[in-house]
């Protein structure tokens, strides 16, 4: 069936492939041509089958030279706004020294913590932005960031205001999750139900007054918080209409992810330790999977996800940089792609599908984003490559003519005019 006929055309690209990630499938069109009117995408086919007078109608017509037309990659899960750097942390891991000892030095998680809430508004802004500007040079065009190095009100208030400043400055598309069930704080130890209190009581309902974070995120874990711990935090979020995302599984089978699936989640990450009757409950609420391979690879972890699990129950599985400072400090979605692959067994086209498509079910957006679509944002990538698989293939390597983000040009490697 032929694509309707736009009434206009701002831009048209031609010459082009195209993997539009619809189906559940790569979905490829060979000699394509994709037209732009506004800010979404108004008609793609064969180049063959576009009547040649819409060409003369384009404001702007685009030679892509054979290269591929993907859409924009949706990065669903990082941690991109923090203060300080643990490098150094990094060099006594690779000494031999534990976590453990590493956080009695005053390392870890709360060596971030600190360094978070010492930092200016402006320094957080500052650091963050040159990580948002290198992932958008890479292709994301859609990008999640959580809150948790805070773990006070203030200090997560100040996060979020961070994620909206960089919304607002950035062309790329960021939703702000609240994760104040990060970690317990060292002023709450041996308390940790008074924290959630805390975040409960008093963060929740400031987060939903800020009106920026639209999800809410804990961390479900034999070292951070219980299954009781983590409903109580649900049901807040849910009664204040955010939804639901979770850590789940990574260290151990905490049925965190059993739970998500009854709050309808949009999606439970990490998922190590996930066991089949979580899976099945995650199939029934449509819950996307989310695979964090630069966490496990950081790690050194062994224990993989079920992805044949997950395939057999057809579980969306989105994988993602989960970028922040201790765990997984990946700054490449290609790299993602690669490790997805070698480390998860993912195959190329489900790695691509779920940097693209499966990404945006895991932030609530795959009604605008992650696939080629008439109606759809214009957030593209054209990429000077011989097939998609080779995004997967050339492990790093982020070989992109142009990215635009809503119909507009962002970054444009010499493509012809």
């Amino acid at each position: 069936m032929k694509s309707p006929l736009p009434d206009k055309i701002d831009t048209l690209f031609i010459n082009c492939n195209l993997a539009t990630m619809t189906g559940n499938a790569l979905s490829i069109i060979k000699k394509a041509a994709l037209a732009v009117t506004g800010k979404t995408i108004s008609w793609i086919g064969r180049e063959k089958d576009l009547p040649v007078h819409l060409k003369t109608k384009c404001q702007n017509l685009i030679d892509c030279d054979n290269s591929w037309i993907l859409p924009g990659f949706v990065d669903c899960h990082t941690h991109l706004v923090w203060g300080g750097s643990r490098s150094n942390e990094f060099e006594m891991r690779l000494k031999g020294a534990t976590y453990g000892e590493i956080s009695k030095k005053g390392g870890g998680i709360f060596s971030t913590v600190k360094a978070t809430r010492n930092a200016s508004k402006n320094e957080l802004y500052n650091q963050a932005s040159k990580r948002v500007a290198a992932l958008q040079k890479q292709g994301i065009t859609s990008l999640e960031i959580k809150s948790g190095y805070g773990l006070n009100l203030e200090t997560e208030l100040k996060l979020l205001d961070v994620i909206k400043l960089l919304d607002e400055n950035f062309p790329l598309h960021i939703e702000a999750t609240f994760l104040g069930a990060h970690a317990l704080p060292p002023g709450f130890a041996n308390n940790s139900d008074g924290y959630i209190d805390l975040v409960t009581d008093t963060m929740l309902p400031q987060i939903k007054t800020q009106g920026i974070a639209k999800a809410v995120d804990v961390f479900c874990e034999k070292i951070a918080f219980t299954l009781d711990q983590t409903k109580k935090v649900f049901e807040t979020a849910k009664n204040l209409g955010l939804n639901i995302k979770l850590h789940a599984e990574q260290l151990s089978d905490s049925k965190g992810a059993a739970l998500a699936a009854q709050f309808n989640a949009l999606s439970c990450d990490h998922l190590e330790y996930l066991s089949l009757d979580s899976a099945k409950k995650m199939a029934r609420h449509h819950v996307t999977a989310v695979l964090l391979p630069g966490a496990f690879y950081f790690l050194k972890e062994t224990q993989k996800p079920p992805v044949d699990t997950l395939r057999n129950l057809k579980i969306p599985i989105a994988v993602s940089t989960d970028l922040n400072p201790g765990s997984s400090p990946v700054h490449s979605m290609t790299l993602v792609l690669n490790m997805a692959c070698m480390l998860f067994d993912l195959t190329c086209e489900e790695a691509l599908l779920g940097a693209t498509i499966n990404g945006a079910k895991a932030l609530g957006l795959e009604q605008t984003k992650g696939s080629v679509k008439i109606g759809k944002d214009a957030d593209l990538v054209i990429w000077d490559i011989d097939t998609p698989a080779d995004l997967c293939y050339l492990a790093g390597l982020t070989p992109l003519k142009m990215v635009v983000i809503q119909g507009k040009i962002h970054h444009d490697n010499n493509l012809k005019p």
